[in-house]
Formats: structure tokens, C-alpha cells, sequence
């Protein structure tokens, strides 16, 4: 297998502490690089300049409750949006206070929230929630826009916006569901069922754990042209799926235009066939990362593409399994091709002493 051609690197780490909780969140600022925001089931925000000791240059108490989730307003990242229980909550960090008070406010989800996103416009944010669905909040309006629902039928444990479609978001769950949903119509029009390809095509991770979808990563709008349009998913069975969104859309359209034509073979509900490496019409492949390939033995619970040297280049996972890998994921047409090439994809592993909750990338 891969993994035994790829050191495991056991770095001393860096530790900044400022929570009395576990970390729940942590993301890295795009136009101060040496700047970290942390957010814990200690109700804090914890913002870190890399240039100083290892202890918070603020530190907001935003809530009684964990914060399960933050993101920085596009564009203006001294503005963050906090989720917290069934709430959402605004702050200014430049409006430092003993009592943080919020400047917005939004009750919309009916159960708790596990991730909230804005998009690149500064116009929405979403928020997936326990009941299965994604609230689209306009935050220009400050009112609800539409809620995404009749999709998931477990915990919606992520979503995203996609920046090269400004009506458009991904959310996964914990029905092994990857969904596609055109917000302004408030519906589903492409569903990829993890559960039900790897039954069809006798792959999986390596852990007895179902294929929950825990986290998607999609690349930035500069990363387009040379990664093309996709997104990756991390799954609860330890494997990473790599999927090309545009091509897995033409399928559907495919699909749906010769729905009066019976076929001639089975395929599954997303439209996969019976490969190890799905492909489409197009003879783009879903790329299936798994511990065959060096991958995860236990749960994925973060994905990240990479801002370093050539950007997207490499996809950061972290997993339950304590480890923090490193792909060479813009070599997958080649991936199943030899040995060589499969030992090529990890580039590296480096061991933590706990569980990753969430990776993040610098600059």
C-alpha cells in the first residue's frame, strides 16, 4: 500500500491556548496570514497572531452555549457570524467590549446548527442544521430567504456555497447524502448516495463506520482554472471522495433526457457504476481515497485545499485516526493506472497525539 512508502512525521506542535473546552472551529485568516480564529464548546472566540506567544490577542464570549461553528464575513473578516444552539450571531471584533453584544441576530433553525458559511458576495449565509436542513439567510435583508429541506433525512452535518455558481450550495449529511441544491428554486437537483455507490461498486473505507458525509471542501474561484470544478467529501468510513461537479451534472441532465430508454445494466441512485473509480461520460473519474491508497482508518472529520506554493495542489485531510495527511490529488487520472502512481497521490503523514477536529490552511 501506499502508506508504507510515505514517512509519518511526528512534529512537536506549535500549541496556542486560549479555550477551556474543546476547539470546535478554526480558520485562518485570507488577508492577515499570521492571523488564526478559534471557536470552543466554551461558548469563546479566540483570535491568535502567529507573531505573538501562544496565548489569544482576543478573546470573545459570545455565549452561555458551544459555539459549533464561525465564519468571516467575505471581504470584511472583522466581521464574524457565529452559530451557537439554534442562533446565529454577528460581531464586530473592532467594537471590543467586557459584554459582547451582537449586532445581528438570527433564529430561523429548529435544532442545532453544526455549520454556517457566507458566501464569496457577502450577500448569504447558510447554516445546516440537526433537522436535516440548510437555512439560506440574506444577510443584506436580514431576513430568511429559503429553507432547503425534504433532502436530507438524518443530520445535516455541512454545507458550502459554490463560488462559480452564485445560486448554489452543497450540503452533506449524515444519510451518506451529498446534495446539490439550486437555493432560489429551494430543491435538490443532483444527489450523489455514498452509501448506496459503494454497495453497487464493493468499495469503502476501512473503518466499520457508514459513509457519513462530516465535511466538503470546494476550491476558490482563482483555483478554477487549474483544478477544475469540484468538491471533496470526508466521510465517516475514513475515505475521501473527489468528485467533479460539472460533469456529474451533465450526467444527471444525461440521465434524465434517456429516462424513456431502458438501460441495459443497473446503476445506482447517483448515477454510478460499478468501478472503483466511477467514471462519467466525459472519462473524468471520481477520485476514492481510501487506506488502499495509504488513507484514513477511522473517521475524516476536516478537508482543506492547499494555499501554499501552487494553490489546490494538495487536499488536507484530518482524521480520527490522529493523523493529518497530505494529497497529491492533482494526479488522480493517473491513480489506478500503476503502482507507482498510487504511491505518488499521499505526499505525506504527520501524526498528532488527539483526534483532528478541523485543519486549516496558511498562506
Amino acid at each position: 500500500m501506499a502508506e508504507k512508502d510515505v514517512p509519518k512525521l511526528k512534529l512537536k506542535p506549535r500549541r496556542l491556548k486560549g479555550h477551556d473546552d474543546s476547539t470546535t472551529c478554526c480558520i485562518a485568516s485570507r488577508e492577515r496570514s499570521h492571523l488564526i480564529v478559534t471557536s470552543g464548546d466554551d461558548g469563546r472566540v479566540c483570535w491568535f497572531d502567529l507573531r505573538c506567544p501562544d496565548v489569544p490577542q482576543l478573546v470573545m464570549d459570545v455565549s452561555v452555549e458551544p459555539v459549533s461553528s464561525f465564519c468571516f464575513k467575505s471581504g470584511m473578516e472583522d466581521m464574524i457570524y457565529v452559530s451557537s444552539g439554534k442562533e446565529i450571531k454577528c460581531f464586530d471584533v473592532r467594537l471590543a467590549a467586557a459584554q459582547w453584544k451582537p449586532l445581528e441576530n438570527y433564529n430561523y433553525n429548529k435544532e442545532e446548527i453544526n455549520k454556517v458559511v457566507c458566501n464569496s458576495k457577502s450577500s448569504f449565509v447558510a447554516a445546516a442544521d440537526d433537522n436535516g436542513e440548510v437555512k439560506i439567510i440574506d444577510i443584506r435583508q436580514q431576513c430568511l430567504y429559503k429553507t432547503l429541506r425534504a433532502g436530507h433525512t438524518s443530520i445535516c452535518s455541512t454545507v458550502e456555497f459554490l463560488p462559480w455558481r452564485s445560486w448554489e450550495v452543497i450540503s452533506g449529511g449524515l444519510d451518506s447524502m451529498l446534495m446539490l441544491w439550486d437555493f432560489s428554486k429551494g430543491r435538490p437537483y443532483k444527489v450523489v448516495d455514498f452509501a448506496t455507490f459503494d454497495v453497487s461498486s464493493g468499495i469503502a473505507g476501512r473503518c466499520v463506520n457508514p459513509a457519513f458525509v462530516h465535511a466538503i471542501a470546494v476550491p476558490e474561484v482563482d483555483m478554477l482554472d487549474k483544478l477544475d470544478k469540484i468538491c471533496a467529501a470526508a466521510r465517516g468510513d475514513g475515505a475521501i471522495d473527489v468528485i467533479n461537479i460539472e460533469t456529474e451534472m451533465a450526467a444527471t441532465k444525461s440521465k434524465s433526457s434517456s429516462n424513456s430508454r431502458k438501460g441495459s445494466h443497473s446503476r445506482s441512485k447517483d448515477g454510478s457504476s460499478s468501478s472503483n473509480t466511477d467514471a462519467d461520460q466525459n472519462g473524468k473519474k471520481r477520485l476514492h481515497l481510501n487506506y488502499t491508497l495509504g488513507g484514513h482508518t477511522a473517521a475524516v472529520s476536516s478537508l482543506a485545499f492547499s494555499l501554499f506554493g501552487e494553490r489546490g495542489k494538495f487536499l488536507i485531510s484530518g482524521g480520527n485516526d490522529k493523523l493529518v495527511k497530505i494529497w497529491n490529488w492533482s494526479c488522480y487520472p493517473d491513480v489506478g493506472l500503476s503502482d507507482d502512481n498510487n504511491n505518488n497521490i499521499l505526499h505525506l503523514n504527520i501524526e498528532v497525539s488527539r483526534k483532528v477536529s478541523f485543519v486549516i490552511y496558511l498562506i
